[in-house]
């Protein structure tokens, strides 16, 4: 799994404290001797998919130097309820102080590994992959997508210039007898440097994606919001069509749910993209429980 990068993630957690804790924590400051230390636990109090234990660290290391994470559970792990995700130690004022942000940080991106792993499960013993889209919180991309890979899922481009994707409203700017003119602008597009791929929307199968399927160059065509037997007839005429090492990849979007996912997924797709993943993730329900 590709690891986090953190210095994408810093100015993320510097505004996250300067937001919480900007003005100081008089709570703690009154109740908690000065110099005085403890210890503190990470629980989950649900069964999840670990995420963003290292942020925790990173975020730790911001209140005080001297507090330690003792990661338990690493990203990616499963956590029954009651778990211990991990320990802290050190001065108690500042871990305290700390708990919120710790939390807020923690709760999201386990949440959101959470539903992409109920997405993956739905989808085993198929050839489809779970994928997230760009569908994330501002400033957060990094990590919601670094959470889906923790869930087992797989990153969709991270941004406009990872990949060049022909959607619908892109189409339309071509006219109906659009096939020249978007092989042209597929040669054009595998030609730019740091590309990763080239997909194309269609948004019907007999009269667009039987010509998109003429086009040579392109990696994924994106079938949008379509019924079973769409998803069907679609993988029938790739396969028919397209050979060998130059067959596109066929991805399913659009009005996909944990209820519906499997039935598409055995319709012979390869990719199932999921914007649900992350914008419709719930927090899940963490805590610090401290030892006394």
């Amino acid at each position: 799994m590709k690891m986090l990068d953190n210095d994408r993630v810093r100015k993320l957690i510097d505004m996250a404290i300067e937001e919480d804790y900007g003005g100081g924590d008089p709570s703690s400051e009154l109740m908690i001797p000065a110099g005085a230390t403890g210890k503190t636990y990470i629980i989950t109090r649900e069964e999840i998919v670990v995420s963003g234990m290292n942020v925790a660290r990173e975020v730790l290391k911001k209140y005080d130097a001297k507090l330690k994470l003792k990661i338990l559970k690493h990203d990616g792990q499963r956590a029954n309820v009651a778990d211990r995700l991990g320990v802290i130690e050190g001065p108690i004022r500042p871990m305290l102080s700390a708990e919120r942000v710790v939390l807020n940080f923690l709760q999201r991106m386990c949440g959101i590994a959470t539903m992409t792993y109920k997405f993956v499960h739905a989808v085993r013993g198929t050839q489809a992959k779970i994928f997230d889209t760009r569908k994330t919180i501002p400033g957060w991309r990094e990590l919601e997508k670094y959470a889906v890979r923790c869930g087992k899922g797989h990153n969709h481009r991270f941004s406009l210039r990872e990949a060049v994707m022909f959607k619908d409203n892109h189409i339309a700017q071509l006219s109906k007898n659009f096939e020249p003119r978007l092989k042209i602008l597929v040669g054009k597009a595998r030609k730019i440097e740091g590309v990763k791929f080239v997909c194309v929307e269609v948004d019907h199968v007999d009269d667009q994606l039987n010509h998109v399927l003429k086009v040579p160059g392109i990696d994924v065509v994106l079938l949008d919001n379509m019924g079973q037997w769409q998803y069907k007839h679609a993988v029938a005429m790739r396969d028919k069509m397209c050979r060998g090492k130059n067959k596109p990849q066929l991805e399913a979007s659009g009005g996909i749910t944990l209820n519906n996912v499997r039935q598409i997924a055995l319709c012979g797709v390869d990719r199932i993209s999921i914007g649900a993943i992350t914008h419709g993730a719930v927090s899940v329900d963490i805590g610090l429980d401290r030892e006394f």
